[in-house]
């Protein structure tokens, strides 16, 4: 096991913690990551208190926890109430100003992580009493900005520990297996956040068709863009972009997105692409790990490989100093 300040604040195992991947991250992925020694998260997305109280059911009643799209909250901001009276282990804020929530979340004794994609947002978290930081490198699926993992996480690990040693920090971005959590812990983070991986197990919520295209993908298959939001109608600030799998959809509209605002079809194409796993026509949401992703395995063994393998790493790191 590798013990770090992140294990013993959690009270958990492995300092490997589950990305609240909206709808993907259901209520038994992020039981199965909290059962083999993880954090599990519930990815609430967008905010659907239906979904939520589903997922929540089905975690069971081991100890998850649950994130939320921060600028979607302030749209409904009812659903902390929801996801506090479920006793989470922690609320992952992402994407949006965490300070009309981040009180009333240590009000209830619950743990606040806010995942920023720069020092800016992690310094004005910290301000507001953010128990844990993610610094979420451009590499990640999903949405995110421009910063790399290998730089951002140090820079922000030096400001935590000249300004606030005691918040903990954890990286995310590019992580799929013990190389990617051994060195996130000796870039200064007390753990990992890891989703695109996840997918690729079990319990993910996600199209059968999606996760074995996945498997066949390199991390070169992937591309930032904002056609998935406009075909979704997501109103997602401009500061952030989705990495998605390269298709047939993202060669007719990424860089075309003008047309694609304003041709009112292409919406109900890509939903009925999406729910029937058409992985041309709609889009599999996946971060550059996609090419170290090599098979379906449950997530908790997922979990242990992933550790077993960057406790090696780690015991061996002094073979490579002489003298």
């Amino acid at each position: 096991m590798i013990r770090t300040k992140l294990t013993k604040r959690l009270a958990i195992k492995h300092p490997v913690i589950l990305a609240p991947m909206a709808f993907a991250a259901g209520g038994a992925l992020a039981a199965a990551v909290s059962r083999a020694g993880g954090l599990g998260l519930i990815g609430g997305g967008y905010g659907d208190a239906d979904w939520l109280k589903r997922e929540f059911a089905k975690a069971g009643n081991q100890g998850v926890g649950c994130g939320i799209i921060t600028w979607a909250l302030r749209e409904r901001p009812q659903l902390l109430d929801l996801i506090l009276d479920h006793a989470p282990k922690a609320v992952f804020l992402s994407f949006g100003d965490p300070a009309p929530f981040s009180a009333k979340i240590r009000a209830a004794g619950v743990t606040l992580i806010c995942q920023v994609q720069t020092l800016r947002d992690a310094k004005h978290a910290i301000d507001l009493g953010a128990d844990i930081i993610v610094a979420q490198g451009a590499e990640a699926g999903g949405h995110g900005e421009n910063r790399a993992t290998i730089t951002l996480v140090p820079e922000v690990a030096d400001y935590i520990a000249d300004h606030a040693p005691e918040v903990l920090l954890c990286a995310a971005g590019g992580i799929a297996d013990g190389r990617g959590l051994a060195a996130a812990l000796m870039l200064g983070a007390e753990g990992c956040i890891v989703g695109s991986r996840f997918l690729a197990s079990p319990e993910a919520v996600v199209h059968q068709n999606a996760k074995d295209t996945i498997l066949a993908a390199c991390g070169d298959a992937t591309l930032k863009t904002t056609v998935t939001d406009i075909v979704r109608r997501r109103n997602w600030p401009d500061r952030y972009a989705i990495r998605v799998l390269r298709n047939r959809f993202t060669k007719q509209w990424h860089g075309n997105e003008t047309a694609l605002r304003k041709d009112t079809r292409q919406g109900e194409i890509w939903a009925k692409a999406l729910a029937a796993g058409d992985v041309e026509h709609s889009s599999v949401v996946v971060g550059e790990a996609a090419g170290l992703i090599k098979d379906i395995k449950p997530a908790g063994e997922i979990l242990q490989d992933m550790v077993s393998e960057a406790a090696g790493l780690l015991r061996g790191a002094d073979g490579f100093v002489e003298g």
